[in-house]
């Protein structure tokens, strides 16, 4: 049963047995942390021997990016990021970009599409690794301008080797529109709202694209509570790095 003030409700015969709500600080009423941290997030752990496995190429890509990205240093987008964030991008295991980057030399992919600008620092450790005569495209609600924590300058913009779209993918209408430019994407970053209802929608357009090279598909945040039902449901070879 769902209301506005809790988001799950169990109910036997009248009587509520169970009560979750997104709300943190009701939520940790229910679940209390039972450590000190910067930040926290709610999840759950799950067997795999029922779930579908990673195939033997995706283990060893992933292999070879994470020995990679060991070594790889961003220094340009640590000067870039927003001095707000506790942490900055070359910070290794506790952000994703350097891994990113790492995919990006290895698979030196045609075009990579990134669903999700942000802030701007993915988009902008696909573009320092990808060769001169590649593009990416990077689809956002917003101008990257309006971002209040944007790391992207006009210049990175300047030679059309990173494009920005605002446009909504989920809308079928706008995904048919961008479909010939999505064909072509051999790395996709799909970083997105994760409120459970987005990322499924968008799961489910990406399936109908006629892609020229099958793509590799990076996934944000699928630990996060309302990710774990989406990573879990996707039928293809899946590999959880971080």
């Amino acid at each position: 049963v769902r209301d506005p003030s809790w988001v799950w409700r169990i109910t036997w015969r009248g009587k509520t047995l169970f009560r979750w709500s997104w709300k943190r600080s009701l939520l940790q009423r229910v679940l209390p942390v039972p450590f000190s941290a910067r930040h926290v997030e709610y999840s759950l752990l799950a067997s795999t021997d029922d779930d579908v496995r990673p195939s033997e190429r995706l283990m060893r890509l992933a292999l070879q990016a994470i020995q990679l990205a060991a070594e790889l240093r961003l220094e340009e987008l640590d000067r870039r990021f927003s001095a707000d964030f506790p942490y900055p991008p070359s910070l290794w295991p506790g952000q994703h970009y350097r891994l990113l980057a790492a995919l990006t030399e290895i698979l030196q992919p045609r075009c990579v599409v990134e669903i999700g600008t942000g802030g701007g620092v993915s988009a902008l450790a696909f573009k320092h690794h990808l060769p001169p005569d590649r593009q990416e495209v990077t689809f956002d609600l917003i101008p990257w301008q309006e971002h209040s924590a944007s790391s992207l300058t006009p210049e990175d913009f300047a030679d059309r080797r990173l494009i920005q779209y605002t446009d909504n993918l989920c809308d079928p209408e706008v995904f048919q529109r961008h479909q010939a430019l999505l064909s072509r994407a051999e790395l996709i970053l799909l970083d997105a709202a994760k409120d459970g209802v987005t990322e499924p929608r968008l799961l489910a357009n990406l399936r109908q694209v006629p892609f020229l090279k099958p793509p590799l598909l990076v996934l944000d945040d699928i630990r996060v509570w309302t990710m774990l039902k989406v990573w879990r449901e996707i039928p293809y070879p899946k590999l959880d790095l971080i």
